[in-house]
């Protein structure tokens, strides 16, 4: 797939902003940002905390929630949604699989995220806009794209497992982001044999992707049997998304999964292996 299929420039962005057939999502990890620092004009929101999450059950909402809450942003099948966030696309990323997930066609990840649109001095603003209601019908889910727990347990020892956490947390030091609070597993380590590729290593430090050449010496532990399945987790689902969006859709490797259940779900499991 080529880059300009999936990813965005800010000036091709800032050029984008009255066309009426393209709309902007953001998607950050600071849900208070969109409202109090401003956002990307004519950009809509979505809160990954509740509304990519059911209330009760630690899942992803199921496709008519997910329809609705589209339908209430006045996204349309038709539409190019780019969708931007914070601290790299960190969540945007996720946001961007979600939507890849429930079969929409057209979506792309704005390069360099929110960070470089404001480093390049663009113009923000507070006021949330008013788009039209639509009728938005997501498709179920591509299962192709997505792992759950057992088939990450039956593919123990045959797939290709990519722990994109820190170096802290797949170590068992930590059991989250340093500066977070340590919730995660039950249990501290790795999936064993995972091999570790933290998800910002990805990126440069203006946010934007690294070259692609770059990126397969990055992976390079991963790539080398084009028949393996490559499984991304992290901690809960987000930043093994950015990589996912990496490993499949800039490099174009076909199977590749997110395990969106990742270490919190692994690392609670009573009997399965783990490494250290």
């Amino acid at each position: 797939m080529s880059r300009d299929d999936v990813l965005v420039s800010t000036s091709w962005a800032s050029s984008r902003l009255a066309d009426d057939s393209v709309v902007f999502l953001e998607v950050d990890e600071d849900v208070t940002a969109y409202h109090t620092d401003g956002h990307i004009p004519g950009a809509v929101a979505l809160d990954w905390r509740t509304e990519l999450q059911q209330e009760y059950t630690r899942d992803l909402v199921d496709r008519e929630r997910f329809g609705a809450l589209l339908s209430q942003r006045g996204v349309t099948r038709d539409h190019t949604v780019v969708v931007y966030g914070g601290n790299h696309n960190w969540f945007a990323a996720y946001a961007y699989w979600y939507l890849r997930l429930y079969g929409h066609r057209d979506v792309r990840l704005l390069d360099g995220g929110r960070m470089l649109w404001e480093r390049e001095g663009r113009p923000l603003e507070t006021e949330t806009p008013r788009r039209p209601v639509t009728d938005y019908v997501a498709d179920p889910q591509d299962l192709t794209i997505r792992a759950f727990r057992d088939d990450v347990l039956a593919g123990l020892g045959r797939d290709g497992f990519v722990d994109v956490r820190s170096v802290d947390e797949y170590t068992g030091r930590l059991a989250a982001p340093a500066g977070l609070p340590q919730e995660g597993g039950r249990q501290r380590g790795h999936i064993p044999g995972a091999v570790s590729i933290p998800w910002n290593r990805a990126v440069t430090r203006d946010g934007t992707f690294r070259s692609d050449a770059e990126l397969r010496e990055i992976y390079s532990d991963v790539l080398t049997d084009t028949d393996r399945r490559i499984v991304a987790y992290c901690r809960i689902g987000e930043r093994s998304s950015h990589t996912w969006f990496v490993l499949h859709e800039l490099l174009d490797q076909p199977n590749v999964v997110n395990y969106d259940g990742s270490w919190v779900e692994y690392g609670s499991l009573i009997g399965v292996p783990v490494e250290r």
